[in-house]
């Protein structure tokens, strides 16, 4: 069955509107929502009853603040829901710190280098998933070693044990511009996990579309509040 995984944004313990990856500018999801009226994570929860969620920590992304300051929040997300974390991991570390905080554990490109994640992936065996972050067409990293191209990463992937890839477009977050279905498929002909996609999923068309061509899952926000994709879909 297609997963469609509900996306929280988390700045400063509430949940905001990322859009086109510009974090300065992402503002309190409920004044543009139509199912939720609160940006306060718990009452958002309860409003929407989403199967699964995706939180951003946008505080350690975005170097804000203390590191632990959505923790909290995270915690009791997670006691209510089953989630995926991306708290900007760059060591094995933080990885094993956030595992304590969620159910599965999101390793971006844009903060670990390859042999990072080569690590943590053998320390904590089908307990990861490995976001390959993609800006302007290219891998979002700071890593010299990393390849440039989303589908060598993929492949340097293949081997290792972690439990999906997430294909996270930058360029795309919050735009509803749609997908991009023959990178997508040729993405999901070489990876030997399962592939979710993140970004400019727009309607239920394109969950169609992606779901045609082998992709698992969307990471989702914007086509759920704004309606576009019916919130039945990602809820329990």
């Amino acid at each position: 069955m297609f997963r469609i995984v509900f996306v929280l944004d988390l700045y400063n313990m509430h949940v905001v509107h990322a859009q086109g990856g510009n974090r300065k500018k992402y503002r309190p999801v409920h004044l543009t929502s139509r199912i939720c009226s609160t940006s306060e994570p718990l009452r958002l929860l309860e409003e929407t009853k989403p199967k699964e969620v995706y939180i951003a920590d946008l505080n350690i992304l975005q170097g804000e603040g203390c590191r632990n300051t959505n923790f909290a929040t995270i915690e009791q997300i997670s006691s209510r829901v089953d989630t995926m974390l991306d708290p900007g991991i760059s060591s094995l570390e933080e990885a094993m710190e956030a595992t304590l905080l969620a159910d599965t554990v999101i390793i971006g490109t844009e903060t670990a280098s390859l042999k990072t994640i080569k690590e943590i992936a053998a320390a904590l065996p089908g307990k990861v998933n490995v976001s390959i972050d993609k800006k302007h067409g290219k891998v979002l990293t700071s890593d010299p070693l990393m390849p440039q191209e989303p589908a060598d990463v993929v492949q340097a992937l293949n081997g290792l044990d972690i439990r999906n890839i997430i294909i996270l477009d930058m360029d795309r977050v919050g735009t509803s511009r749609g997908v991009d279905s023959q990178f997508l498929s040729n993405i999901v002909s070489i990876s030997h996990h399962h592939v979710l996609l993140g970004g400019g999923v727009k309607d239920i068309h394109d969950v169609e579309v992606l779901e045609s061509i082998g992709i698992k899952g969307a990471l989702v926000a914007t086509a759920l509040h704004n309606g576009s994709i019916p919130l039945h879909m990602a809820q329990q």
